[in-house]
């Protein structure tokens, strides 16, 4: 039976094959990693709950995209049904982040008129001696997109909480401030049974004085 949540969010990773997205997930959601994965075939799911703050338990559905373009007509028709994405490239292969924008692009031109709550992930942070993308470039391109920031390593378990819990809280503080509301036949934000009446967030610092992002100590 599954745990009691006040509101379940639907969020989405995207990116190009081979940047690590399932060892992400599956990092996040079961706490392994394997150096061997199959490559995702269209979409898999995955879940977790995050108890963002006393009271609120939110049931997180994980959707992992194949990032073939053989896979994309069939990924496409999650677009519109994820409230936040994950934009994940691979910090050791420099065309992966020159792909950020298209993606970022291809998703927010399919979701219109609405919105999705992005974070760039910067993946494979272990691999600082073959790194082909500075932190610099990353946070800049982060910035013109209006977005975060955050490099990770599935393997070293780095940063991969942090960046689930970033991406939470900021939709969840949306819809505080009732930017981000339900709406019928629309899977992004679902509420439960004993989901809780928000109010404008009277201390806005919260989200800015989160745990400090931690490097990779492998």
């Amino acid at each position: 039976m599954d745990i009691m949540w006040q509101y379940q969010f639907r969020i989405i990773l995207l990116g190009d094959s081979t940047v690590g997205k399932s060892s992400l997930l599956k990092r996040f959601t079961d706490g392994i990693y394997s150096d061997v994965a199959d490559p995702t075939v269209g979409v898999d799911f995955y879940a977790r709950s995050l108890d963002i703050e006393p009271g609120v338990k939110i049931k997180l559905q994980l959707w992992d995209t194949a990032g073939q373009e053989r896979f994309r007509s069939i990924t496409t028709s999650y677009y519109r049904n994820s409230v936040g994405g994950l934009l994940v490239f691979d910090l050791t292969n420099r065309k992966t982040f020159d792909h950020v924008r298209e993606w970022h692009k291809e998703v927010s031109e399919h979701i219109l008129p609405h919105h999705m709550v992005y974070i760039l992930i910067g993946h494979k942070s272990d691999l600082n001696k073959d790194r082909k993308v500075s932190r610099d470039e990353a946070e800049h391109l982060a910035a013109d997109l209006g977005i975060r920031y955050v490099e990770t390593s599935a393997k070293c378990n780095s940063n991969v909480d942090r960046a689930f819990e970033l991406l939470t809280r900021d939709i969840y503080e949306l819809m505080k401030m009732g930017e981000i509301v339900t709406r019928d036949g629309w899977d992004g934000v679902k509420s439960g049974l004993t989901a809780k009446v928000l109010y404008p967030a009277e201390d806005d610092e919260e989200i800015a004085t989160a745990a400090p992002e931690k490097g990779c100590h492998c």
